[in-house]
């Protein structure tokens, strides 16, 4: 218990500050080769006609490879919880991103990877691409993904879903309708360390991947699908993260290093350039997201609908999880007794998006404040007033009908007030995540209380999520 409330040294504090931390892309070994991508210069695009022939006969390459030389080219990074593969490692038929890799090389420089990189002949037909979330699946479009413009995977239907009490009657019982539309864009992770990767086969038939992800024993299976091999022919060797906020679960560079290898007979390290990391890695990705609070003059929210629109990018990748985490959280810190949520995760030709902290809850989360303070201004309300209000309590539901037994919203709340100097008045300062009770438990929110003792409200009719 020393260690609790004490100002300890991080362990590798010291190492960061003087520079002797060791990264993956500081790992050196001999006969190292380097990698060069060809990738697609469209966001859109079939690919006609590819030829390598002239980039492996060049000076100093010792390997090309192509999607023809992946054992298992689709395959789903979360495969596992039910989402199929959808995402080529090397593009086949056509290129669905710009930035998107075709083919990749592996040559004694990296100036000499580029040139053979330079050297491949392909041809392309591009073609029209789709870019804006709202207007993706309008009819009339070219749809370029194999399952149309909508991933539509969630059980039986093609969107998560959450449905909880009677959202007609509380439209209809409202003082007043507050609408938003909120748009959290596209964020870059920007890790100092770019994506790299270091692929050296063993005499033993193994090969070691130094890999900068940042889940080890996920990335390896990811590795371990494509290879079509088993887990115990591969080491990973985990070095410091340079960076990572989520972009570094993508694998982006290890399965590639590992195919050229193999086929190399030497060791293969990709390092993506700052200008690959900016332009053609995963990003947060953008939504598109519509509101609308049913309330009452007195501060109370009746209700909430709300639709969202999730920009997968090209492909699947981590979005459904993403999406699904934003429903569970869509009505943030507070309660609301009638909900319909529709959450849709749509296809474009950007750059597939992937985890960045906070996946999918903090775009959901810019929304809900603030469109939360929005209606305080209608109302002519103080935003923390009705924040505490309608702040969740112990033995609340939340729209899935999970029971709060510790939620933590009004003293958080209230000690932020404090800090900024905010003057709240007393019959709010006087507020605990207690039970509701009194005029804190009007007849909408009766039917929210979970008896004492629950730990899970049971689904029923058209309720709980889908």
């Amino acid at each position: 218990m020393k260690a609790v409330g004490a100002r300890l040294p991080r362990y590798d504090g010291l190492g960061h500050v003087t520079g002797r931390t060791q990264y993956v892309d500081d790992v050196r070994v001999p006969r190292m080769l380097w990698v060069k991508a060809l990738r697609s210069p469209h966001h859109s695009a079939l690919i006609r006609s590819l030829d390598t022939s002239k980039a492996a006969a060049l000076p100093g390459v010792h390997a090309v490879v192509t999607h023809k030389d992946v054992p298992h080219n689709d395959y789903g990074h979360l495969e596992g919880l039910g989402v199929p593969a959808d995402e080529p490692l090397l593009a086949a038929d056509d290129a669905c991103w710009k930035g998107q890799p075709i083919a990749v090389v592996a040559a004694e420089s990296e100036a000499a990877a580029q040139a053979a990189v330079d050297a491949i002949a392909i041809e392309l037909e591009e073609r029209e691409p789709v870019l804006d979330i709202r207007t993706a699946a309008d009819p009339g479009l070219e749809h370029f993904h194999q399952w149309g413009p909508i991933y539509p995977h969630f059980g039986p239907h093609n969107h998560r879903r959450v449905r909880k009490g009677d959202i007609g009657r509380a439209f209809d019982e409202a003082d007043l309708i507050v609408e938003g539309v909120y748009r959290p864009q596209a964020i870059e992770h920007c890790p100092m360390e770019t994506q790299v990767a270091l692929a050296v086969p063993e005499p033993s038939g193994r090969l070691t991947i130094y890999s900068c992800t940042q889940a080890m024993y996920f990335s390896m299976g990811v590795v371990a699908a494509h290879l079509q091999w088993p887990l115990n022919k591969l080491k990973f060797v985990g070095g410091t993260v340079g960076g990572g906020f989520g972009g570094k679960v993508d694998t982006a560079t290890e399965t590639i290093c590992a195919l050229l290898a193999l086929k190399a007979r030497r060791p293969v390290k990709w390092r993506f350039t700052r200008e690959e990391e900016m332009l053609t890695s995963s990003t947060r990705a953008p939504w598109h997201i519509e509101m609308q609070d049913a309330v009452t003059n007195d501060g109370w929210i009746l209700g909430r609908r709300m639709l969202t629109l999730h920009d997968a990018g090209a492909y699947a990748r981590f979005s459904p999880y993403g999406l699904t985490k934003h429903a569970f959280h869509h009505t943030g810190a507070y309660t609301i007794p009638n909900l319909r949520f529709d959450g849709f995760v749509l296809f474009t030709n950007r750059v597939p998006t992937t985890a960045m902290r906070g996946f999918g809850v903090t775009s959901v989360s810019l929304a809900v404040e603030t469109h939360m303070s929005r209606v305080a201004e209608q109302l002519g309300l103080h935003p923390l007033e009705l924040r505490l209000k309608n702040a969740n309590r112990i033995g609340d539901t939340t729209g899935n009908r999970v029971v709060m037994h510790d939620p933590s919203t009004v003293p958080v709340t209230l000690a932020a007030a404090e800090a900024a100097g905010y003057s709240l008045g007393e019959e709010y300062r006087a507020m605990t995540p207690d039970r509701r009770s009194g005029e804190l438990l009007p007849e909408h929110l009766v039917a929210q209380q979970a008896p004492d003792g629950e730990h899970l409200a049971t689904y029923s009719g058209n309720g709980g999520s889908g």
